[in-house]
């Protein structure tokens, strides 16, 4: 089996993330790994093992032919016999599929709210499904969403893994006291609700000043990115609530803070929650996607309802209050991920499915 990972770039994103950790868990489980980023290039291309075949295809627009006949180039020299488009990739996997049918696509599907889109929004990549050989998924209700709205029947619901970077270098320092520090990966945009965190740091202020919360994730310095600032400074909060921007040393960060969190209205399965039970920190994030699927409440892990301020705060106090509990937590929520969500198991499934389910 030869399969190639296609992203549109390798900036720090979750469906980045998971397209180079399948990429680097495949490695040594199949015949051939490949990763193709076909925009641009990005932090996540140090990630990439160095048994991975990998190339920029520096795609220049969305009908270049000379990068989709580079690519064609590339899978032949490679005898590539599965590409995995990871999210909106699957358009250069389709124009792939024209000038190379032998190819097979599976599409992966990282956008926990496309199953509340129109119909119409979808028209592309409806009409491009005839083409899937196999879909997989975020959370279960995107697998019925596919099932029903889409042009392939073979759907499989295959839960995100993470995996830790050994050749990570530690750069980052984070302000604030030890052992009292919040940590939110998350790229600064919609759905990630960033402003709710605001909200609970306003009260938290009050009650626990030495307490403080760090985002660390992509800045596209757009109207999303003034508003949050906006508020932090109205709100007197610039020695509480910082802004890191886009990090490379994600381990090295996760190490100096005490509680994770995830404030998304709208998710599928993020890739933070498995990085934050991975190094057995305890969490509170909101109810959205498949987290409750991961979290189970007053367990492992602390979930209230999405743009619930109050409940959030609640939560967060109770970890602020309780070192053994966020010890507790923390440990309960790392062996979840080792059991359900590990490389290992994530990847056998993915394989066997394959070899098994998918038939072009």
């Amino acid at each position: 089996m030869r399969i190639l990972q296609l992203i549109d770039s390798l900036q720090v994103g979750g469906a980045e993330r998971m397209a180079v950790n399948y990429a680097n868990a495949l490695v040594d489980a199949i015949e051939f790994s490949a990763l193709v980023a076909s925009r641009k290039e990005g932090a996540l291309k140090n990630h990439i093992n160095d048994k991975v075949s990998y190339f920029c295809l520096d795609k220049q627009s969305t009908f270049d032919v000379k990068a989709i006949l580079r690519l064609r180039a590339f899978c032949k020299k490679e005898k590539i016999d599965w590409i995995h488009a990871h999210g909106t990739s699957y358009f250069t996997a389709f124009l792939l599929k024209m000038v190379h049918p032998k190819i097979n696509i599976i599409w992966h599907e990282h956008l926990g709210a496309r199953s509340s889109e129109k119909a119409i929004s979808n028209r592309i990549l409806r009409f491009c499904s005839r083409f899937f050989c196999g879909i997989i998924v975020v959370n279960h209700e995107l697998e019925v969403w596919c099932q029903s709205a889409l042009h392939c029947d073979k759907t499989i619901y295959l839960p995100n893994f993470t995996m830790k970077n050994a050749n990570e270098k530690a750069v980052t320092t984070l302000h604030g006291s030890d052992s009292k520090r919040i940590l939110y990966l998350a790229n600064l945009r919609n759905p990630k609700n960033h402003q709710l965190l605001v909200d609970v740091a306003i009260k938290l202020k009050q009650r626990h000043p030495q307490w403080s919360f760090h985002c660390v994730g992509k800045d596209l310095e757009d109207d999303y990115s003034k508003a949050l600032k906006a508020s932090i400074g109205e709100n007197k909060l610039t020695e509480t609530f910082y802004l890191y921007g886009l990090k490379e040393d994600i381990d090295h960060i996760i190490s100096q803070a005490s509680i994770g969190v995830i404030a998304s209205s709208s998710e599928g399965l993020p890739v933070a929650l498995l990085e934050y039970g991975l190094h057995q920190k305890a969490v509170v994030a909101t109810q959205v996607g498949e987290i409750p699927e991961i979290i189970s409440d007053g367990i492992n892990g602390f979930v209230v309802p999405s743009n619930d301020p109050d409940g959030f705060l609640e939560a967060l106090v109770k970890l602020v209050e309780d070192e053994s509990l966020r010890q507790q937590f923390g440990n309960a929520l790392h062996q979840t991920i080792i059991e359900n969500h590990s490389e290992k198991a994530v990847i056998s499934k993915y394989i066997n499915w394959i070899n098994k389910e998918l038939q072009c």
